[in-house]
């Protein structure tokens, strides 16, 4: 590449989709390395140019003047090398004009996209895995040269490399084609990258890329991209460029045939332009009696069946309908059915805990209430009467349980004990 330090300048007036602060991050740091690198913003004229060996353009979004169109020119008239990249959609997404410079060098942006036709390895369809893409033995010469490739001796056929939301090209004399989608992708055999190499008074060289994001960070290090990369810079900054003749005269590539917009033309249905059949002299012609006629051919046969089958033939009497009785009319229940409710602590909890709760709820006032409540969470059958019942029974079972012998005579303890519940009975 000669002892030179090419001065690179990517440019930013135009909102370009990617530079050396976003998306190129990795691209600087790497190109920094062998060269001077420089971001600017500001128009594009011959004093912004001066001192610049290679402009980059990642994706310009605005439209070129004309005096930079002229500042260009000039720019390449006296040597410079520009790398131009757009990407899918061409001219029509991006909103500039680049064209109009290019196309002066054969080479033209086209408002398309490269989709892959087959899923292989990357899940979106623009994410297009293009092998075997090269179609000017110049490239294969260029790997060898930066040391890439040394290691293989098929001299970069088999390069895979990754073409990510990119557009094609349309190339003609004296540009020359470097890379194409092949096969397995559309549009087929088309052309992706190209060159032109001065000539007729005009010493620069102008590199055009169809896909901004092959060289960015997300896509640099994937596949062999990077060995794209230092090949288009190989070219942009290497002092002589031999271009095979035989692959530059006949590239393997396809002509562009645009199919039709299909959801326009389903928006616009056109009118039938064919002319109708001439009718015939006799009318009876016109009507198609297969089509509707009744035919009593099988009828036989289904008679024949009756008796086969053990069935009586007979018409069809009329089977006399069973109606369903009419329900009483319904009424709306604004509320629920009436259900019993149950106080499932009073029913599940212990007699000792009830007991317990009917004393905290109770006063000296509501005394036979208090027994009457005690019966029936004892379940004394008395409790049904009146609240003296229940004492009776309580001082029963009390001096029963007391008695030392409750099978045997009474003891001389059980006599005082009955005179004791007498008189309790004579008391209440």
């Amino acid at each position: 590449m000669g002892d030179k330090v090419f001065s690179i300048l990517f440019d930013s007036s135009k909102h370009e989709l990617f530079g050396v602060n976003d998306g190129y991050k990795v691209l600087q740091r790497r190109l920094k390395s062998m060269w001077q690198v420089h971001s600017g913003n500001a128009q594009i004229s011959s004093d912004v140019l001066s001192g610049t060996d290679v402009l980059v353009l990642g994706g310009p979004r605005q439209k070129f003047t004309e005096a930079e169109f002229s500042a260009l020119r000039e720019f390449l008239t006296q040597g410079g090398r520009l790398l131009v990249m757009v990407g899918e959609g061409g001219e029509r997404r991006f909103q500039t004009n680049i064209n109009f410079l290019l196309e002066e060098y054969g080479i033209v942006v086209n408002s398309d996209a490269v989709v892959r036709t087959a899923y292989h390895k990357y899940p979106h369809p623009k994410e297009a895995l293009i092998s075997d893409g090269i179609l000017n033995r110049a490239v294969n010469k260029a790997l060898e040269e930066t040391m890439l490739d040394s290691g293989s001796s098929n001299s970069g056929r088999d390069m895979t490399f990754l073409y990510p939301y990119g557009a094609t090209l349309n190339v003609a004399k004296p540009a020359v084609a470097l890379l194409s989608t092949r096969s397995c992708s559309f549009p087929v055999a088309r052309p992706v990258c190209a060159l032109y190499v001065g000539q007729k008074g005009v010493l620069g060289r102008i590199v055009v890329l169809g896909s901004c994001h092959l060289i960015s960070d997300h896509y640099l290090d994937k596949e062999d991209n990077s060995k794209i990369k230092d090949v288009l810079f190989h070219f942009l900054t290497s002092d002589q460029v031999q271009l095979n003749a035989i692959d530059a005269g006949d590239p393997e590539v396809f002509d562009y045939n645009p199919i039709p917009s299909l959801d326009t033309i389903a928006d616009a249905p056109f009118s039938c332009l064919q002319e109708g059949e001439e009718l015939p002299s006799d009318h009876r012609e016109l009507f198609r009696k297969q089509l509707y006629a009744l035919d009593n051919s099988m009828l036989p046969a289904v008679i024949t069946s009756y008796e086969e089958l053990g069935v009586p033939y007979e018409p069809l009497r009329l089977i006399s309908p069973q109606f369903e009785c009419p329900l009483p009319p319904l009424q709306p229940a604004p509320n629920g059915p009436p259900l019993e409710l149950f106080d499932l602590d009073e029913e599940l909890s212990s007699e000792s805990r009830r007991l317990a709760q009917l004393a905290n709820k109770c006063t000296d006032v509501d005394l036979p209430y208090f027994l009457l409540q005690c019966g029936q969470v004892l379940g004394i059958e008395a409790a049904s009467g009146e609240p003296k019942h229940v004492i009776e029974h309580v001082l029963t079972r009390l001096v029963e349980f007391r008695k030392l012998n409750q099978c045997g005579d009474p003891t001389p303890g059980a006599l005082e004990e009955h005179e004791i519940i007498a008189d309790h009975q004579d008391t209440l």
